[in-house]
């Protein structure tokens, strides 16, 4: 796909509805992988080209890399929840197909190489002038809009599975015996106390 063919497919649809996707949608889909991960190894894209699969497995780990805290945005299936998500509807696939051959043919203009060849480097610059979209230059209008789209839709997949919820730490509907207000320290830093809540009684 040239750059023509790109643009054209990203602008098909308006830049701030380029990834429209409903909560249901989402959980289903964080479901399915679940339940895919559960039962064997994940198998291959339906949607994704392999050149496709293999440049969103990188740049979703670019967003969500492995840490001391959690896994990556692949460890946690966040490439399989986009492949269903884009077999499942066409107005999320075009524009996301259309913005990863943008995100290629500006790489291969650049160095000469698509984004999975790239360099660290290579890479890093490249990213650097779509991912802050008050610092982009408007030439790169359609790469900023595809990367703000694939960085939320890399979100919604990794804090709906269960290394993004452990991730966060949410422990759920649990008991609380006895309700003791919030910790000293926590109202210390907000600058607030319990005396100051509490109606005065004059």
């Amino acid at each position: 796909m040239d750059r023509r063919a790109a643009l054209r497919l990203l602008a098909a649809t308006p830049l701030v509805a380029a990834f429209p996707w409903a909560p249901e949608a989402v959980r289903v889909a964080a479901a399915r992988v679940a339940a895919a991960r559960e039962r064997a190894a994940p198998g291959a894209p339906t949607f994704f080209t392999p050149h496709e699969w293999a440049t969103v497995r990188l740049l979703a780990d670019l967003i969500i890399p492995r840490d001391a805290r959690s896994g990556s945005a692949t460890d946690a299936g966040v490439p399989e929840f986009m492949d269903f998500m884009c077999a499942d509807d066409s107005e999320l696939a075009a524009p996301l197909r259309g913005g990863l051959a943008w995100l290629d043919r500006e790489c291969d203009d650049r160095f000469g190489a698509t984004f999975v060849a790239a360099s660290v480097a290579q890479r890093a610059a490249l990213l650097d002038d779509i991912a802050w979209p008050a610092r982009a230059r408007p030439a790169h209008a359609a790469g900023v809009a595809f990367f703000n789209s694939f960085r939320d839709l890399t979100a919604s997949g990794f804090f709906s599975s269960k290394i993004g919820v452990q991730d966060l730490r949410y422990v759920g509907n649990t008991l609380v015996a006895e309700w003791r207000g919030c910790p000293p320290e926590v109202l210390a830093k907000l600058g607030v106390s319990y005396d100051l809540l509490t109606p005065r009684r004059d």
